[in-house]
């Protein structure tokens, strides 16, 4: 069948309207963006203005030594600007080639900002306040714990103090604002004068008064009860836990209060 000239242009042109019209749809429903590549392990003009510090380069793990050691053991990484555990260079479950990380210096009150990622079914832990002491075998006989975890799959999420967040067996996190295993989380931990707070992925998830007698109240209800030197100390080292599975950190600033 033969189409005549003037049906062949009103067919072009109407389908070059609606070819503009769902050009001009796609654009209203996809504005343009630009992407910006993220930076890690860096402090901005305004962060070094207000005072904060790196407590890790990206790089190298200068300024971290294992607890209680001089060396910072082969199972601790840098890998991709992240700080890792990698538990197949260890000889044992924690201590062989392992241990839990601490930075070199103390601090008292502070502001400390972080990011963390766990593997699946794993566990791990910031560390606050701990003292080196050959009288002290682990970190944990004297600073506190916030728990890092994996929610979902790892066995410790059955109990409502050891899950993350919590300050670990003493104070659950609420509301649980975790993302799921081998995603990136932000923690923000501020103590001062006794206060602790933590903020996790941007929601406020804890609160406490350190050393007074409801906090002494916990820690005897604890399995920390035994431990006559837990938690009693206003300064300390800042450390991150070797639970035997593969976890990373980055972005690990802090600034004095």
């Amino acid at each position: 069948m033969r189409t005549s000239p003037l049906v062949i242009t009103a067919f072009l042109f109407c389908a070059c309207n609606n070819a503009e019209t769902k050009q001009e749809v796609k654009n209203d429903s996809t504005p343009l963006t630009t992407t910006v590549s993220e930076t890690h392990n860096m402090l901005t003009e305004a962060e070094k203005a207000e005072g904060w510090q790196l407590l890790f380069d990206g790089a190298t793990l200068n300024g971290w030594h294992v607890f209680n050691k001089k060396s910072d053991g082969s199972a601790w990484k840098v890998e991709d600007g992240c700080l890792h555990l990698d538990p197949k260079e260890k000889k044992d479950w924690q201590t062989v080639g392992g241990g839990d990380l601490m930075n070199e210096n103390e601090f008292e009150s502070f502001h400390l900002k972080l990011q963390w990622k766990i593997d699946t079914g794993g566990n791990s832990g910031i560390l606050l306040y701990s003292q080196e002491d050959p009288k002290y075998e682990h970190s944990w006989h004297t600073g506190l714990e916030l728990q890092v975890l994996d929610n979902e799959r790892h066995g410790d999420r059955v109990n409502p103090k050891h899950r993350a967040g919590d300050l670990y067996d003493l104070v659950s996190a609420s509301p649980e604002t975790v993302k799921p295993a081998l995603e990136w989380n932000q923690v923000e931990i501020k103590c001062e004068k006794g206060k602790l707070e933590e903020w996790l992925n941007g929601t406020k998830v804890l609160e406490i008064t350190l050393w007074d007698d409801n906090f002494k109240k916990l820690v005897a209800g604890s399995k920390f009860k035994d431990m006559k030197d837990f938690a009693t100390f206003t300064k300390g080292r800042i450390g991150v836990q070797d639970h035997g599975d593969k976890v990373w950190y980055r972005d690990i600033k802090i600034r004095k209060l």
